[in-house]
């Protein structure tokens, strides 16, 4: 018996990929069986997203055929709609599942029904449509977009900087560096050991004095690690959601780097830490630095605290606990059901709209996976009532579309919460692709599962990323040496010249599929030049001064990004894996008469094919009208069925 069903075709389902509420979807599964004992073919189903309802409806042979198919209307709330087949034949039931593993969405016959519900390991497995909300929408200006990600404190002293800085901004605990290019402390001082507190005094003042430099790389957003005040120099350890810390600035220094930002048509991005706070902080106030009584201090009976209600204490006899973000305790959890707490964050006059008016173009939530969805619906709605076309990015590292966490799944792009997420699954099919730890294929599947789940303006405007402050550096991941484990070796093990080398043919083909596939470009401030780094703090180091340094692969990401700017096709246009095979990836964008994805007529080319072989030796790449000869580590492109010169 042959059977078949394809998800990624719309021969077999129509209309592809996540669809509004309410939409009819045509479902079709060719089914050979010359001993003709067949008794019906049915369409089974499950849809919900923390309850789920479970039915099944037989489907329609087609005349003089071996295709069965149905028109289903899709529920009108939003959430999964899972699916699968039963064939019943005159001996025995076959059950016709997903096959997670392949590229065009086929199936496999499985020796019983799949198991979808959160908790059950999901093999076998069904297929998934994801049912989204009628009007969500992304701002357009995020969609396809080239963005630059900065850790403040790392990217540029500004031209007024002195050390006089540092002394006003003295902690016990604290490391300054007076040389930008010293490397990062990862000992710390011995009464503390490591803490994160050493800085090197970049500011937001100096970031607003490169706009121009990132203007010509093509950037057209910042996304800014944390800038409030805090104890540390990642400031995921918030101390004062009010106040910009003072080593990177101020209030007019943020406003004044929006504005300018503005006039080059560059967007900033905060990032948004609500599920804790710090311990050293105003809320809190553990180490007594700050006036005001914080939580703590009303724990130990230090008089009384306006934020108490925003954290979870436990008592021991006379010893005081405290629920903590992942155990650490200078990062102290915060109830997001506290209604005095959602009203500070995503208030009428709350963080979230506060900056956003001071000229911020939205937010990116540090682990949203771990916020209440209500939470996160609250800030999206701060968000649009504040700015129509404000942006609330989610960091989720899996397949945002049916992601699991506090045992169900989450309502994280169903048109409610986020607009987009951060893209960690096309950073680990594309650069293990590139460093040989998987075949070209694989990175296809990782890539097409993406799409066909997400809603198609989160697709697009997805944070594709290479490297990121959580991650090592792409140059690193692709051809360095695996991860030595302890601090001490990652700070002595860097790149030899050979894998330096090799690093940096990678990191022109990475960037350069980054540039053609769609979604966000996502740069990681020094990706640029080829910084290299394992896990933090080592991905965190200082932008080099030295002007020179990676100027080569820098001049290569200006060409290849301003292709984003110049090519609307490259931004919103159609999208297919032409090939996809070992070490070489074939894909084409493409405007259908004249018009983008999104029914919106666009000007320039309207077909680009790109080929990419991660290979170092030459690759002859057949296509059905044509051959492709691809040098060693090489991309091609062409425009309109003509050969263009990168």
């Amino acid at each position: 018996m042959q059977i078949q069903h394809l998800s990624r075709s719309e021969n077999y389902r129509a209309p592809y990929g996540a669809v509004t509420v309410g939409t009819s979807i045509r479902f079709r599964i060719d089914v050979n069986e010359e001993d003709k004992e067949i008794i019906s073919v049915s369409l089974c189903y499950a849809y919900g997203l923390q309850l789920f309802q479970e039915s099944r409806i037989r489907l329609n042979q087609l005349d003089g055929s071996q295709s069965w198919e149905i028109n289903l209307r899709m529920p009108m709330e939003p959430g999964l709609f899972f699916y699968w087949f039963e064939i019943d034949l005159e001996s025995h039931k076959l059950f016709y599942t997903a096959d997670r593993a392949s590229p065009d969405g086929r199936g496999i016959l499985s020796s019983g029904r799949p198991k979808y519900h959160p908790g059950e390991t999901h093999h076998p497995s069904a297929w998934q449509v994801t049912l989204y909300e009628r009007d969500f929408r992304v701002p357009e200006w995020l969609i396809g977009a080239v963005v630059y990600q900065i850790f403040p404190d790392r990217f540029r002293r500004d031209r007024a900087f002195s050390l006089t800085r540092f002394d006003e901004n003295a902690y016990p605990e604290r490391i300054y560096h007076p040389i930008w290019h010293e490397d990062v402390d990862y000992i710390g001082k011995p009464e503390t050991g490591y803490l994160a507190c050493d800085f090197f005094g970049g500011s937001l003042e100096g970031i607003r004095e490169k706009l121009d430099d990132l203007a010509r790389l093509g950037v057209q957003a910042l996304y800014l690690n944390p800038v409030f005040k805090a104890r540390s120099n990642h400031r995921y350890d918030t101390g004062d959601y009010e106040q910009i810390d003072p080593l990177l600035g101020d209030e007019l220094s943020f406003r004044t780097l929006c504005e300018d930002a503005q006039e080059r048509g560059i967007r900033i991005l905060l990032d948004g830490v609500f599920s804790h706070t710090g311990a050293d902080s105003r809320y809190f106030n553990k180490l007594e630095r700050y006036e005001e009584t914080g939580a703590y201090q009303e724990a130990r009976g230090k008089g009384l605290s306006p934020y108490s209600s925003w954290y979870i204490f436990h008592r021991r006899g006379d010893q005081i606990f405290y629920d903590s973000w992942w155990g650490f305790q200078d990062l102290p959890s915060v109830n997001e059901h506290d209604l005095t707490y959602q009203e500070y964050i995503a208030g009428r006059k709350g963080i979230i709209r506060r900056w956003l008016k001071l000229g911020a173009s939205g937010w990116r939530i540090d682990v949203s996976d771990e916020l209440p969805d209500s939470f996160l619906r609250s800030l999206r709605k701060a968000c649009k009532a504040e700015k129509k076309d404000a942006v609330l990015m989610g960091e989720v590292w899996e397949n945002a579309s049916h992601k699991i966490s506090y045992g169900n799944y989450r309502d994280f792009l169903l048109g409610r919460t986020h607009d987009n997420v951060m893209g960690y699954p096309f950073q680990q099919a594309l650069t293990g692709w590139l460093a040989g730890h998987h075949p070209a294929e694989k990175l296809a599947s990782i890539l097409e599962e993406i799409r066909e789940h997400y809603p198609l303006p989160s697709f697009y405007s997805s944070f594709n990323l290479i490297s990121s402050h959580d991650i090592p550096r792409a140059i690193t991941i692709m051809a360095g040496k695996p991860d030595p484990g302890s601090r001490e070796d990652q700070a002595t093990c860097l790149l030899s010249p050979e894998e330096r080398e090799l690093g940096e043919k990678y990191l022109r083909l990475a960037i350069f599929f980054q540039v053609v596939f769609p979604g966000a470009v996502s740069i990681y401030y020094g990706d640029e030049i080829g910084m290299e780094g394992y896990r933090d703090p080592f991905n965190r180091r200082t932008y080099p001064e030295d002007s020179t340094f990676g100027s080569e692969l820098r001049s290569w990401f200006e060409k290849i990004a301003s292709l984003r700017s110049r090519w609307p096709v490259l931004r919103t246009g159609y999208f297919k894996f032409i090939k996809a095979s070992g070490h070489v990836v074939v894909l084409s964008r493409w405007l259908e008469h004249g018009k983008d994805v999104f029914g919106k007529p666009q000007a320039g080319p309207g077909h680009i094919l790109a080929a990419i072989n991660r290979n170092h030796k030459k690759q002859v790449v057949q296509l059905p009208d044509k051959a492709l000869s691809l040098p060693a580590h090489s991309v091609l492109i062409e425009v309109d069925g003509k050969s263009f010169k990168l």
